[in-house]
């Protein structure tokens, strides 16, 4: 099969990349040329270095022709934060773009789309009474780029959002999103305190089975919530804890009201610097401090994903996210 993936040199996409490669298939990207020195990029895959937003309509027709199934692995997510209103930041970046993209696949006679959102939008249906849509504009946002996608599908082009939980895994020479949780441990000195809770994990070697599998089994309009592994905030506080050196600070279980204040806190400051979150910090401590799990049997059952090891992935974000922060490792910022 012949597959166009937009990010392809990103964390997922490229992952995605390597595995489809892997399985056989022929594999085309379209990138931002900032990339890791000395990242390794398969031989095979066609590169194409550029914005595709800035494009014209010609040059991503003249990309997408002989496509069979577009990945979109680009995008922005929850943590840029921007100046007001934050959702037309994640509108035009997330929603508008990916639109134009799927008028042209449906053009070029694409078969499928899959797509790499978030589990918030799963959690948006799961937890009806939170009204996460209304109160969030990250998760609105992702809902609407939903809604839009949606749109196109038809007998012809399927649709398929794979709305993916917390990633573990990296990639040498990129930043890991978890370099603000390794700051802000590293800021409570006596105790690490955290609210009650827990969320879905998955690697990222994992997430590129993921992409594959969908690619292969892309059929109607799915939502597919991701996840494979679920732990708690403490056992995963544990693991961050050891690959530090603090294997024997204690982690201390704040409850929802407090946690709620400090949170409010950044909130007052994001108002101070004119920027605004993608996530109401108030209500932010209602999500933080529930089980936001997901069953794996689709992903056993259905796309074929195998066990890999969650926390050597965790012990390696944070290992690089220490290199960044103590030993001025250059690296690319996650975009």
């Amino acid at each position: 099969m012949n597959v166009l993936i937009v990010g392809g040199t990103g964390l997922l996409g490229l992952a995605g990349a390597k595995e489809l490669i892997k399985r056989g298939h022929n594999v085309k990207a379209i990138s931002l040329p900032e990339v890791p020195e000395n990242l390794e990029l398969p031989e095979t895959m066609d590169i194409i270095f550029g914005n595709f937003e800035t494009m014209t309509d010609n040059d991503l027709r003249k990309h997408l022709r002989g496509i069979e199934s577009l990945v979109f692995a680009a995008g922005v997510d929850e943590r840029l934060e921007h100046k007001g209103p934050i959702y037309d930041f994640y509108r035009d970046r997330n929603i508008i773009p990916l639109k134009r993209l799927l008028g042209l696949a449906k053009e070029m006679k694409v078969k499928s789309a899959i797509i790499c959102g978030s589990y918030f939008t799963y959690l948006d249906r799961l937890w009806e009474n939170l009204y996460l849509y209304e109160n969030h504009p990250y998760i609105r946002s992702r809902v609407d780029q939903t809604n839009e996608a949606f749109s196109f599908y038809d007998k012809d082009f399927s649709v398929t959002i794979l709305e993916l939980p917390y990633i573990f895994g990296v990639q040498p020479g990129r930043k890991p999103v978890w370099v603000f949780l390794v700051e802000q441990i590293e800021k409570m000195k006596l105790a690490t305190f955290y609210p009650r809770g827990g969320t879905a994990m998955i690697t990222v070697n994992q997430v590129g089975q993921v992409i594959a599998s969908s690619v292969e089994t892309a059929k109607g309009a799915k939502q597919i919530p991701v996840g494979y592994y679920n732990l708690s905030w403490k056992k995963m506080l544990r693991i961050f804890h050891e690959e530090m050196g603090y294997k024997h600070r204690p982690i201390i279980t704040i409850p929802k009201k407090l946690y709620r204040l400090a949170l409010l806190s950044h909130k007052r400051k994001y108002k101070r610097a004119g920027i605004e979150s993608g996530l109401d910090c108030k209500g932010l401590a209602e999500i933080m401090t529930r089980k936001a799990y997901i069953d794996n049997k689709y992903l056993k059952t259905i796309l074929r994903v195998k066990d890999d090891d969650l926390e050597k992935s965790i012990r390696d974000s944070v290992r690089l996210s220490l290199e960044i922060l103590h030993k001025n490792r250059q690296v690319v910022e996650m975009k």
